[in-house]
């Protein structure tokens, strides 16, 4: 169950960037404000068509973020890793969530109430041009997969689904498999195809060479491959 934190963590501008524009004053002021809050496994933070009163950033575990389509059926927008933010455009464009947020594993978050965000980036320039290169990065990477999602075909989706495992999380010690224990269906959610295509799809990369697969876990033994068949769709 969601919970208050007693366990110290580092101040949020000594783990991201954006909070280390924040005057003296103002990180006294967000100080005074900010929860430290846990999340068990496959809670929800929000849900889509809540109220946007507060923005989070992750400390420990991993949150996803997601819509739901027709039969319930889970489109997983983002996998977001520690001291990554999340809700801040809905606070700053003063409208409800428009995807659910909920704990892909256990994890723990900063909560920031809406009002003193939107203080802050009224405030401080600095603050205020670190948002926009956050919201503009996350832009580019939602229109690149608007593409990737309604114009390639199951190879090239599930490539590039993993790429960007790869890209975000990286690899254990072995420097091949994936820091990310994804179950086939998040998998499939994230590569928007069912779970079946996305294990037949795997397993046809496994005999290929691509990849080797031991159970949930997944070594990417040829990512130049991989690329390609991203790339080409």
């Amino acid at each position: 169950m969601r919970r208050q934190v007693v366990e110290h963590f580092a101040p949020l501008w000594e783990l991201n960037s954006l909070w280390a524009t924040l005057t003296e004053a103002e990180r006294l002021e967000v100080g005074n404000v900010v929860e430290t809050i846990s999340y068990s496994k496959n809670e929800i933070i929000h849900f889509e068509g809540d109220e946007s009163r507060w923005m989070w950033m992750v400390l420990r575990g991993k949150v996803r973020i997601y819509k739901e389509g027709i039969g319930l059926r889970q489109q997983i927008i983002r996998l977001l890793k520690p001291y990554d933010i999340f809700g801040y455009r809905a606070c700053i464009a003063d409208e409800a969530y428009n995807s659910n947020a909920s704990a892909f594993e256990d994890c723990v978050v900063y909560r920031i109430p809406r009002a003193e965000f939107i203080r802050l980036v009224k405030a401080n320039g600095a603050f205020c041009y670190e948002v926009m290169q956050i919201m503009a990065k996350d832009l580019a990477i939602s229109e690149i997969q608007t593409v990737n999602l309604t114009q390639k075909h199951i190879r090239g989706r599930l490539a590039e689904s993993l790429l960007a495992l790869v890209k975000n999380y990286g690899f254990e010690k072995d420097e091949q498999t994936l820091a990310m224990v994804l179950p086939r269906e998040d998998l499939a959610n994230m590569s928007n195809m069912t779970t079946s295509n996305a294990i037949r799809t795997l397993s046809q990369f496994a005999q290929e060479g691509l990849v080797s697969l031991d159970g949930k876990h997944i070594r990417i033994l040829d990512e130049k491959e991989l690329a390609k068949i991203s790339r080409l769709g």
